[in-house]
């Protein structure tokens, strides 16, 4: 199988994929208040602490020495990076889409149903004309989160306007024809990539690949005929983007045969990881959801990724510890494999998929513009939402 259909498989098979079976979201007791933590570092540590509770009370119904634990900003910053969504959600509803059409909202990949809650509570809070209007629809592929979505919702008070569809984003085959905003929020690092490498001599791309034998070993191998989808994504980027991005060799030619015809030289290069998956994703969107208002935030850099260009980090947690490794090829369910997003590149993609108008800025200043960043400071004058997610970045389109 390719190295997409790999990943993916590791991370979303129904039976034993990592998000389907493995993955815990942290859910603090209750919401931080930061205008009693004296500094960054204190809330650090009652960041450590909280896991240690959260996991100690899970331990206590099922001891699991290989749960899978991780957080996310609207997590650990509840409500106030929602409600920063909803002002945005408000804001562009009214000015644009009020009174003719009904807000519309759908939410891939929605954790705990967190973001939900929290942007349905600001919308009934301070604008309950809004609020009957909104209609919010999630997007879950894992059976457990669904369940714990409506459990949600209902015990919100949200249930006549929640809709759980338990079904992949990549199985849409329903035309929505109403205008409607699209949230994919620390969610796209997770899209499946497949790895490019090229041959140094002729710059000629070869697609991988991961072989499987009966003892359960992988073996990584490249070939020179690249799937549809690969070929693609490739073409698009070639003819149709000018964002800059990293490339694996060198431009000249006489360079390249320098470098590999030293002693011990590889014969191909360093792969790349191209985001094939992403690039479905906004034909999906564009195919399906033509009226669609996109907003997406996640990695633009990640450190300790394995080796390569545009590379994951590959890790597990064991013991309440993480552990890194080198290569994506490991024991299918049990690892999180997330990219870095070329967030320029990224947005050349999408438009030229959907011709749409978009806008790119930091995580930070997209919480400058639409959150109320006084909510988040510690008494020291810190503001730990606008500096845990300094490698982030937010695109939003109309």
């Amino acid at each position: 199988m390719s190295t997409r259909d790999f990943i993916e498989d590791s991370l979303y098979n129904p039976n034993y994929g990592y998000f389907s079976k493995h993955a815990t979201i942290f859910n603090s007791s209750e919401p931080f208040d930061f205008s009693t933590i004296p500094s960054g570092h204190h809330f650090n540590r009652m960041v450590d602490e909280r896991y240690v509770e959260f996991e100690d009370k899970l331990d206590k119904e099922n001891r699991d020495d290989t749960r899978q634990l991780w957080h996310t900003p609207t997590e650990l910053f509840r409500p106030y990076y929602s409600e920063a969504i909803a002002r945005y959600l408000i804001a562009h509803y009214r000015l644009t889409l009020f009174p003719y059409y009904d807000l519309i909202i759908y939410e891939m990949g929605a954790g705990n149903g967190t973001l939900m809650m929290n942007v349905l509570d600001h919308i009934r809070d301070f604008d309950a004309e809004v609020y009957q209007r909104t209609k919010f629809r999630i997007v879950e592929i894992s059976s457990p989160l669904a369940d714990l979505q409506a459990r949600n919702a209902a015990e919100t008070g949200h249930s006549k306007h929640v809709e759980i569809l338990r079904q992949s984003i990549f199985d849409w085959n329903t035309l929505i024809n109403s205008p409607c905003f699209f949230l994919a929020l620390e969610v796209i690092d997770n899209f499946a990539h497949d790895s490019i490498r090229y041959d140094p001599s002729s710059a000629v791309p070869l697609q991988g690949n991961v072989l499987i034998d009966k003892e359960g070993e992988f073996y990584e191998f490249y070939d020179r005929n690249i799937d549809p989808v690969a070929a693609r994504y490739l073409d698009l980027r070639k003819t149709r983007t000018q964002a800059a991005y990293k490339k694996p060799l060198s431009s000249s030619k006489f360079l390249r045969q320098l470098r590999y015809s030293l002693p011990l030289a590889p014969n191909l290069s360093l792969p790349e990881y191209i985001p094939t998956r992403l690039m479905q994703f906004f034909e999906i969107l564009h195919a399906y959801f033509p009226w669609h208002r996109l907003i997406v935030a996640d990695f633009n850099y990640l450190p300790d990724a394995v080796p390569g260009i545009n590379a994951p980090v590959v890790q597990t947690r064991y013991r309440r510890r993480n552990v890194q490794v080198s290569t994506p090829f490991v024991h299918q369910g049990y690892f999180d494999v997330f990219f870095p997003t070329n967030f320029a590149l990224m947005e050349d993609v999408y438009k030229a998929i959907t011709g749409k108008l978009t806008r790119l800025s930091t995580h930070r200043k997209f919480l400058e513009r639409w959150a109320y960043v006084q909510d988040t400071v510690t008494r020291n004058g810190e503001n730990p939402m606008l500096t845990w997610y300094e490698n982030a970045s937010v695109m939003t389109s109309t």
